[in-house]
């Protein structure tokens, strides 16, 4: 298997592989030309990016490794400084909405230090569902599903699933409580 492939499986690979080394400087670029353009450019490099045409509104600036991995619902809407470090699948429901400062991150490194300084990588997906949002300055880690319905309070750091319906909040994120009335709308 080649790194890529190894990196899309969630085995351990080698990111300083050329073919991806070459791919993230693609997406950095696409990113740079995003956070650059007039917002009514934006669409079609985000749409460059992403390999597919959106309504996503992502302020800029947005970063991530390759794009080809993030997946956007239906009015998807995220704050200035968005990361996505996107080395496995980034999959966001519909009506998701990010406040400034988030992370995604798929990427992670092994524990040993043997392997880690030797440049081995690993990468599990991250999926958030319908009707999420996400406060400002959270971090969510490599293979975290968040639940449908759920707020995620401002600085969580997310390291493990957490439910649909619930406000969570911490560092690690833990359900404070349910969300009142979810199905209610204003």
């Amino acid at each position: 298997m080649t790194p890529k492939q190894q990196m899309l499986a969630g085995e351990l690979y080698q990111a300083n592989d050329p073919e991806l080394v070459a791919e993230r400087l693609h997406a950095k670029t696409l990113c740079h030309r995003y956070n650059q353009e007039p917002v009514q450019l934006n669409k079609q490099v985000l749409a460059e990016l992403l390999g597919y045409e959106t309504d996503a509104h992502v302020e800029a600036p947005l970063r991530c490794d390759y794009g080809y991995n993030i997946k956007v619902g239906r009015n998807f809407y995220s704050n200035y400084n968005l990361t996505i470090l996107d080395c496995a699948p980034v999959t966001i429901g519909d009506n998701v909405f990010i406040a400034p400062n988030v992370l995604l991150s798929t990427a992670g490194h092994p524990v040993e230090v043997a392997p880690r300084i030797a440049g081995w990588e690993f990468a599990r997906p991250i999926t958030i569902g319908d009707n999420v949002w996400i406060g400002g300055g959270v971090t969510i880690l490599p293979g975290v599903t968040i639940g449908a319905g759920t707020t995620i309070g401002a600085g969580s750091v997310v390291t493990r699933d957490i439910p649909a319906g619930v406000v969570a909040v911490g560092n690690p994120c833990r359900v404070l409580r349910p969300v009142a009335n979810p199905d209610k709308t204003m």
